[in-house]
């Protein structure tokens, strides 16, 4: 299911290019074979893309509301770059300052950083 996923994305030129409504149509078969928070995160940037940044934050605070991956910082990155786009600039730096707190990898850490050094 993954690999179908990953290949609507290759299909596609650009990411308004991309068929989103396949994409969330897929995690939600996903979901259904296989539930997960990680899962419902990748639907919620997918509706992101489909419906509009705010539903996608709404899904990704309803995730985090739960208590669900609050140490995950992909979570707070998605969260972030939703508020990011959205122009809620103090809401952003606070997301990506949640997801550097918690990310391992230093490759992502530095991104994170110059993500949030953008915001001024």
């Amino acid at each position: 299911m993954q690999a179908t996923i990953a290949a609507v994305h290759s299909d596609a030129a650009s990411a308004a290019d991309t068929d989103w409504a396949q994409i969330v149509a897929l995690y939600d078969l996903l979901l259904q074979m296989s539930p997960s928070p990680i899962v419902e995160l990748n639907r919620a940037v997918a509706v992101a893309m489909r419906d509009g940044y705010p539903a996608g934050l709404r899904q990704i605070d309803e995730i985090l509301g739960r208590g669900d991956l609050t140490d995950y910082h992909l979570a707070h990155a998605a969260r972030a770059d939703l508020c990011r786009r959205l122009g809620k600039t103090t809401e952003a730096r606070a997301a990506y300052q949640q997801a550097i707190a918690r990310v391992k990898q230093e490759p992502e850490r530095r991104f994170l950083e110059r993500r949030l050094r953008e915001l001024g």
